[in-house]
């Protein structure tokens, strides 16, 4: 779990830093920021579902596919979140920790950052990696990624980015310590597929963060879980 370790402090670390560039900062420059960074992670976002969903060919031309398995894990995923009301439940929880806190906007910034670092290939194939021979290098690039971003979050975003690192630690903690069961069941198809719809809902926190539109994001992540579902059923069929 080394790999992880180091993601969670580069995570604390660059938020806190972020948390020492805000002070002070005018309110303009600040809203300009907070623009800039929801277009950022709005291409992000899209980038990572291309790269998930298209490959190319040997003649040089770009195939597609999951189109289909992501729009209906999308919908199916939107639907029982919906019903579980998830997004409330963890905006509750935000909410509850900013009363006791004094920490504005303490529940936009621990959601949020936790999707994005949490959602990807490296997350998933750094943490097997760490589990399974002790190579943490994939991890030590997610790190540097996520310090860097951390800094603008956590300017941006507050002191919730910062918390983020819990679920970073318990989510790719629990992938290394178990990766010896999870790495038989993870195919390329089967990553693309999750990264392809997680990366969906980075595009949506995007344009939540820009005020593009208002999307209930935490009530998405069920999606996550149906290209597993979908696996496992075809893996019976076959």
């Amino acid at each position: 779990m080394t790999g992880t370790i180091v993601n969670v402090v580069a995570i604390v670390a660059g938020s806190l830093l972020g948390l020492l560039l805000k002070c002070g900062m005018p309110q303009r420059i600040e809203e300009t920021l907070m623009k800039i960074m929801g277009v950022s992670v709005l291409v992000i976002g899209l980038n990572g579902v291309v790269s998930s969903m298209f490959t190319v060919d040997a003649d040089g031309g770009l195939s597609s596919s999951g189109e289909l398995l992501m729009l209906c894990s999308l919908v199916i995923g939107a639907v029982f979140g919906e019903l579980l009301n998830i997004d409330d439940h963890l905006n509750h929880f935000g909410s509850y920790i900013e009363s006791k806190t004094k920490a504005d906007g303490f529940s936009r910034g621990f959601i949020s950052a936790s999707i994005i670092y949490c959602v990807g290939a490296m997350a998933i194939i750094g943490s097997l990696n760490d589990g399974l021979t002790g190579d943490s290098s994939v991890l030590f690039i997610k790190s540097a990624l996520d310090g860097v971003n951390s800094i603008i979050f956590g300017a941006s975003l507050g002191i919730g980015v910062a918390f983020s690192s819990i679920p970073v630690l318990v989510y790719q903690g629990g992938i290394s310590l178990l990766a010896g069961v999870i790495a038989p069941l993870v195919s390329d198809v089967l990553l693309n597929n999750i990264c392809a719809v997680g990366y969906v809902i980075v595009a949506c926190i995007g344009m939540n963060i820009s005020g593009i539109c208002k999307i209930r994001v935490a009530n998405l992540l069920p999606a996550l879980i149906v290209p597993v579902l979908y696996q496992v059923v075809l893996s019976f069929i076959h």
